[in-house]
């Protein structure tokens, strides 16, 4: 029975989600959900996330939300196929990758989504930028992304010398970023920006970076 992911390809937790089904060449259906209409809001998606967003996965008669849960779920059913996103193999490496991982759920993600709340959503919803925001975020990335540069002086990629998880997560909402003015914290620093141009050079991340578009 074929996987099926409700969500949208525009919506960055979706793109995380796809990023990884095709990372491991798995055949899915992409249930789109109607936003506008509140549809994640309503009965019959409840059930696939009481918190009313998106994605939600189904996979027989189990399903699961959380954009990362997903990724880690689809990861750890299918290691046997595609890339190696979580080093499963290794001990020593999977728990580089996991923490990795945190890294990007709770130092990265979090200026982040709130740059591109100022910058992408408020401007589709016709909403005022805040730039004092935008500028407190921005100090917190920088520091953020300097300590990627450290450790991207050391390896190719975040958890090592080998493309994972730790890396896929963060190229949704990079996807975004890099198209806006602020592009140059990433495009300043040597080590981040050769890893974002292999990262974003991958099949899976240009057949996601196509939907990706404001």
């Amino acid at each position: 029975m074929a996987l099926k992911l409700h969500g949208i390809p525009m919506s960055s937790c979706t793109a995380r989600v796809l990023l990884c089904l095709y990372e491991k060449g798995l055949q899915f259906e992409l249930l789109p959900v109607d936003l506008a209409a509140g549809v994640h809001k309503q009965q019959p998606y409840l059930p696939l996330n009481p918190f009313g967003l998106i994605p939600a996965l189904e996979d027989g008669d189990f399903s699961l939300f959380e954009s990362r849960a997903i990724t880690r779920y689809l990861a750890r059913k299918h290691n046997d196929i595609g890339t190696d996103l979580l080093r499963s193999n290794s001990l020593n490496e999977s728990s580089i990758v996991d923490t990795w991982m945190e890294v990007e759920a709770h130092e990265f993600n979090g200026p982040m989504e709130s740059i591109m709340h100022q910058l992408v959503r408020n401007p589709i919803l016709e909403k005022p930028t805040d730039e004092k925001i935008i500028e407190g975020e921005m100090e917190k990335l920088a520091k953020v992304l300097d300590v990627y540069e450290e450790r991207l002086s050391k390896y190719k990629y975040l958890a090592g010398d080998y493309y994972t998880m730790a890396d896929l997560h963060h190229i949704p909402y990079m996807l975004y970023f890099m198209r806006t003015t602020k592009a140059t914290v990433v495009t300043a620093r040597q080590k981040v920006n050769a890893w974002w141009n292999d990262i974003i050079s991958r099949p899976a991340s240009i057949k996601v970076s196509e939907s990706l578009k404001f």
